[in-house]
This record gives structure tokens, sequence and C-alpha cells, in this order.
């Protein structure tokens, strides 16, 4: 069968293959009666608009381009969700790449997208991510790149984050204020600024409070569900005594938990323990875990809207870097406060 075209419609109506393609396009010029009679007849004569033609034609794919660490963690999955409600709205498709905190994977990642001429990129880069090259190629080409969660320093680009040093600091407060003196942090090896601000936060925290810093409660690695419990069997070992901890995420504070619990060793009692990110197994769990909430879908959200600023504007990305910092929300659960017990 042959392929219908734009002309075949047009035809069709006697009207221009013009007149056809910006209907087509929804484009403001052509009235809604002409719209509507071209859409019915494209749906009566069966066309299948050609999206690669139309692309080269207007430049744009209306494709966007999203690279994150990983879509097991929930806190990634819900980011997502945010830019897809706004780009579905706006007349986008997302394609999605996972990175696997793999700097090799996110490479191929970004080459796949610059091929695929995607209309942008919004990205959170890996634990691995020492070297932004694939990153300054996308500047250079002038498509829009968006960071959340995660950015390199190097690069003055827009980028939606949460106050990560505050996040840190009413983490760290919360324990204080419940009664906890002796409070360990564990944080990553990585050179990742979120972390740092985190492990900033703590600190300074610490000090307000007139706690003295103790080295030996600051725990590096890379956090996962068993390194949380690897801390702890690690701390009993060395006979390091704690009454809080202070998690740099959620499932490295589960991992706390787990083998907390499974030393006897009560919680909130005994040891009070908060995680950062409010994934969404923090509030299934006995006891519900205290954490920090990043705003994930806000963070999505604005992070999209950022794009959208750019396409519409038409700048590159140096010229309109703009950085969103939302506020971390402390989500007090049963793990951390003492309070209810009494």
């Amino acid at each position: 069968m042959k392929r219908v075209t734009i002309l075949d419609i047009a035809n069709e109506l006697n009207i221009t293959f013009s007149t056809v393609a910006r209907a087509l396009n929804d484009h403001p010029a052509i009235s809604e009666a002409t719209k509507k009679a071209v859409r019915e007849t494209a749906e009566r004569l069966n066309y299948r608009q050609n999206k690669i033609a139309s692309s080269l034609r207007s430049g744009r794919t209306n494709i966007i381009g999203v690279i994150v660490p990983s879509l097991h963690v929930s806190f990634f999955s819900s980011v997502v969700h945010g830019i897809e409600r706004v780009m579905n709205e706006n007349g986008y498709t997302t394609l999605l790449y996972q990175s696997n905190e793999s700097k090799k994977h996110e490479d191929k990642g970004i080459e796949t997208f610059l091929q695929s001429r995607v209309d942008g990129i919004i990205a959170s880069i890996t634990t691995e991510t020492d070297d932004v090259t694939a990153y300054k190629e996308i500047t250079k080409r002038n498509v829009p790149l968006i960071f959340f969660d995660r950015k390199p320093e190097e690069l003055s680009v827009s980028s939606v984050t949460i106050d990560d040093y505050k996040g840190g600091f009413i983490a760290t407060q919360h324990l204080i204020q419940q009664g906890y003196k002796k409070i360990l942090h564990i944080t990553a090896e990585q050179n990742i600024s979120i972390f740092k601000e985190r492990l900033r936060g703590y600190i300074d925290a610490l000090r307000h409070y007139n706690i003295p810093v103790d080295e030996d409660l600051i725990i590096k690695g890379k956090f996962s569900l068993d390194f949380g419990k690897t801390v702890v069997k690690d701390f009993r070992e060395r006979g390091i005594g704690y009454d809080g901890v202070f998690a740099l995420e959620d499932y490295t504070a589960m991992g706390v938990m787990q083998q907390l619990m499974e030393y006897k060793i009560r919680v909130p009692e005994e040891v009070g323990v908060i995680g950062f990110a409010n994934e969404a197994f923090g509030s299934l769990v006995t006891p519900q875990l205290s954490t920090i909430d990043q705003q994930t879908i806000t963070m999505g959200e604005e992070a999209a809207k950022l794009f959208l600023e750019l396409q519409k504007q038409g700048k590159t990305n140096t010229e309109t870097a703009k950085k969103i910092v939302l506020e971390p929300i402390l989500q007090i659960r049963a793990s951390s406060h003492r309070s209810l017990l009494r």
C-alpha cells in the first residue's frame, strides 16, 4: 500500500501542503475548524506522521533525555515522575537512561542522546563522575542541560537541588533534641557536593549545641544497606559507643537498624536512627524510619520547567544558568522519636 502523505490530505481538502503541516502541529495561525478537518481526514486516510522528517524540518524532536544513576532507588523514580508529568503536558516524549553509577555507562548514555538529537538532557551524575568532558560536549552543542540532585561543581548550568547542608543540620539537630549526644554519621567516600554538604550540616549542628566533633564517629564508605550493617558490626567489634546515627541516605540507615535489632539493641530507646531521601520503604518498616524528604516530585517538575524555559528563550546553558534550591523537610518517625515513648 502507498504511504499516505501530507500532500494526500492537502489534495483531499483542497488546501495547501503548508496549511496541513501547520494544522497537524497545532499552529495558532490555523483555525480550529481547519485543524479539525485535517485531523479527521488524516485519521480517515490512516495517515501516520513521519517523526524523523518532521524533526528535520523543525530542528526539534520533542524528545528529552533523562539520565539517572538508578531506578532501583525510589528517589530517582519519583523525580522522573515529576519530569514526565511536565514534559507530557507540553508534548514531549521522555527517553530514560540508567547509568547504574558507572561513569562509562553515563558517557554512553550522553552519546546516545546526542546521536538521537534529543532537544535537551536532564541528568544526575554518578558517584564515579570525576570528569565532565561528556557534559561539556552537551553545552558545546548548545543542547539544553539541566542537573538535578547531584551536579558537578565545574559546570555552571541550570540545576535543581535540595539544601543538603540544611538537611544535614536539621537531621542532626533532631537527634540532639531527642536527647542523643554521641551521634555517628555515615557518609560517602566519593567527593560529591551533596554528601559533603550533609556532613558539613552534621558538624555545624554538633558545634551549635556544644557537642565535640569526634572524627571516629564520621565513617566514609560505599553507601548501601550492607554497608550500614557493616558499620554497626565494626563499631561493636572495636567497642566504640554511640547513641544516635545519621546516615547519608535511607538504605544505609535501614542496614543500621537491621543490624542493631539483630544485636537486640532497641531503636529508638538505646540508639536513634535517621536517614535521608524519604524512600518509599521508610514508612513501611518497624520502627518507621525518620528521614529528610527531598521534595522529589517538585524537583523533577522544576527541572522540566527549567528545560522548557531554556527552549522558549532559545539561549545557551551558560547564558541562563539558574539554580533552584528546594527546602528539605524533616520527617519524624519512630526510629528517632524518643518522646513518643514517654
